[in-house]
């Protein structure tokens, strides 16, 4: 591939909070690009643009991805999920479970992170919904966060994960 190639636009079709958008991009655009500025889903935060921070995360077929380091264009066919898929209600203003654990344990201070945070656990616990608070603490270690100091995080997931499972048992 040229690198005329990668400036040329291409349609891309994607699936993001359940919805099919068509996108015409260049293919090195990334994926929190796409979503940021032409699908204007700013909830995915650029941080470091490398893969470190985690404020780009978002869930590319269930699992937690850095969006800052996918080219869009690798998503196309992926059902992809940004944080804006977690609320709900008719005006999509009613926060879900894992959203209202985070306010309830004060799990965020300035917010920047807190979108990362929320999907990384939300891809976490659907795949590990027993997870102690020893794995939540690890997995939480993925991202950065310089105002809370974590335990509030680890705190909100692990009350989720709790809910989630009684619920369950109910």
């Amino acid at each position: 591939m040229t690198s005329t190639d990668q400036r040329d636009p291409h349609l891309l079709t994607l699936d993001v909070n359940g919805e099919r958008h068509e996108v015409i991009t260049e293919a090195r655009r990334t994926l929190v690009d796409v979503l940021r500025h032409d699908l204007r889903l700013t909830g995915a935060h650029v941080g470091c643009e490398h893969g470190i921070c985690g404020a780009c995360t978002v869930l590319v077929d269930g699992r937690p991805v850095r969006a800052c380091l996918m080219f869009a264009a690798q998503a196309e066919g992926a059902e992809i999920r940004t944080v804006e898929s977690l609320s709900g209600g008719v005006d999509g203003r009613e926060l879900n479970d894992l959203q209202r654990a985070f306010s309830e344990h004060h799990a965020l201070q300035c917010g920047f992170c807190t979108p990362g945070f929320l999907m990384l656990a939300e891809g976490f616990l659907a795949e590990r919904p027993d997870a102690t608070r020893d794995e939540i603490r690890e997995i939480v270690a993925a991202n950065l966060c310089r105002c809370t100091g974590y335990q509030t995080i680890v705190e909100a997931i692990d009350g989720c994960a709790t809910a989630r499972r009684r619920e369950k048992e109910n």
